[in-house]
């Protein structure tokens, strides 16, 4: 059947998909033609279509899948991390830091004072800027290493990826991936490639074939893995290297979201040979949510094409807020506060995993916020029960780059109270015995 899609511009495809929606003709999971179909029946270049599809995929009106093809999106809102909106139960699928450990900004105030920053001026804070590049470089490989500071890390491998490549290409993600990571490559018209991950996190296999695939481009946690809480070991790190040294021109980013706070020690897949690297290291988790900056250590020629989507005064990082991160990550008594956070995060994981192993469901609590924990039955079922105790959990589905059912759930407990903590271990063993009997 001919497609009802018409145009002779990617502009004019563009307007004819979302009249096509408008009018309900095409709904949320209907294939849409491949590129190279549509440009014949249409009589177009297929690079035509290719751009129409691409500001589609950024509209977030369609979503490619790789093999499986390009479909219009679905009109059910997509998982996001934070609370849930509107409901009464007691949400331990956050993923959120606890705020009664993130630092007053008040007391750093004063220091963003100054003179007024103008159009045409350095895009990062001199003062952030010299701090920034001894934190980050002394976990890189010696090397010549540019700084850029960008609105959070999601920001950060958006405009990465979107420098490096173009629609359809290949990116590798961890599986299962956090949140953002899954959507910005989607709504990016990106293919995600799954990496299997263990307790050592992206594993040898994995990557080997991903690389085997084409990916052009990496995104791997090093350290405090969301959502499972892996971090790379030094012999894991050596062979991932290892394999990426036939592939020097693979764009590699980091995210070490966890960084100040995390427990692990970082070790880093980027080979002093690598030629396209990125690392990112957002403030937000010792930081808050709220205080939206990245710094990522990149090489030149990456630095140069990032700049460019960074125009002072329109994309540009606000100098006020560089400076009150600046100043707060400079005062010794916020530092020891961030130390004790990381101290409290891991003491209360750590606590909980041993709940839950004595309850009978053996956990190990790994690095960051959350806890993720295996069980002997479906984690949907899981879920549903712990929902009639009172409970809003994470399924580990929602974290997933295939269509399998995950056996896990992501719990995130450092915030509960002894009691409560009690109650939840107690209530999610029993939500896996009763799932297990509805299962049969």
């Amino acid at each position: 059947m001919d497609s009802p899609i018409i145009g002779r511009t990617a502009a004019e495809i563009v307007d004819s998909v979302r009249m096509l929606r408008d009018r309900g003709q095409l709904h949320g999971g209907d294939p849409l033609p491949p590129v190279r179909t549509l440009a014949e029946s249409l009589g177009l270049n297929r690079n035509t279509v290719v751009a129409a599809y691409r500001e589609l995929t950024r509209a977030g009106l369609i979503v490619t899948q790789g093999r499986s093809g390009t479909r219009m999106a679905d009109d059910v809102p997509v998982a996001q991390e934070g609370y849930a909106p509107g409901t009464a139960l007691h949400d331990v699928g956050t993923g959120n830091p606890d705020p009664r450990w993130i630092p007053d900004p008040a007391t750093a105030f004063a220091a963003v004072a100054g003179r007024p920053v103008l159009y045409g001026e350095p895009v990062i804070d001199a003062g952030l800027e010299e701090w920034a590049y001894a934190w980050m470089t002394q976990d890189l490989a010696p090397r010549d290493v540019r700084l850029t500071v960008t609105s959070g890390a999601v920001d950060a491998v958006e405009r990465l990826l979107a420098q490096a490549l173009t629609r359809d290409d290949a990116v590798a993600l961890e599986d299962p991936c956090w949140l953002a990571g899954i959507q910005t490559v989607r709504l990016g018209g990106y293919r995600a490639v799954p990496v299997a991950t263990d307790e050592e996190g992206m594993t040898v296999q994995g990557l080997s074939a991903a690389l085997d695939q084409g990916v052009r481009a990496i995104i791997c946690t090093p350290r405090a893995q969301n959502p499972t809480g892996a971090s790379l070991s030094a012999a894991r790190a050596l062979a991932l290297r290892e394999v990426l040294a036939e592939h020097p021109y693979v764009l590699v980013i980091e995210d070490d979201h966890f960084s100040l706070l995390s427990r692990r020690p970082f070790h880093s897949i980027v080979g002093a040979g690598h030629k396209r690297f990125a690392l990112v290291r957002s403030v937000s988790k010792f930081l808050g949510p709220d205080m939206c900056l990245a710094v990522t250590a990149s090489d030149p020629a990456t630095a140069d094409r990032l700049a460019l989507r960074l125009s002072p005064g329109t994309t540009w990082v606000s100098h006020l807020l560089q400076r009150l991160a600046h100043a707060l990550l400079t005062d010794t008594a916020v530092r020891d506060r961030i130390e004790a956070a990381g101290a409290h995060y891991s003491d209360r994981n750590a606590a909980f995993a041993q709940r839950l192993t004595d309850a009978g469901l053996a956990t190990v609590a790994g690095d960051g916020l959350n806890l993720w924990v295996a069980l002997p039955v479906s984690a949907r079922g899981a879920s549903e029960q712990l929902m009639r105790r009172g409970w809003l959990a994470r399924s580990g589905d929602e974290f997933g780059l295939d269509e399998h059912a995950s056996g896990h759930l992501r719990l995130t407990v450092h915030d509960l109270d002894e009691g409560l903590a009690g109650k939840l271990a107690a209530d999610l063993a029993a939500s896996v015995r009763a799932a297990a009997r509805e299962m049969g």
